[in-house]
């Protein structure tokens, strides 16, 4: 894994061109990154991967 260079990925659940999505991608052994694909040079947000879970956890039940 390029640490450097995350590789990113969609979710299943996003439209054909790109709509309103969060992308995500490991950025380290440590950390998971997400981004908003349609703006993505505004930077990312980095977890644990716990915390991530538990992010995911909490908006799958909302």
């Amino acid at each position: 894994m390029d640490l450097n260079r995350p590789q990113w990925r969609r979710s299943s659940y996003s439209g054909p061109d790109g709509g309103n999505c969060v992308e995500v991608a490991p950025s380290s052994p440590a950390q998971v990154a997400f981004r908003d694909s349609k703006n993505p040079v505004q930077g990312r947000l980095t977890l644990c991967p716990s915390h991530y879970a538990q992010l995911l956890h909490t908006l799958k039940n909302l």
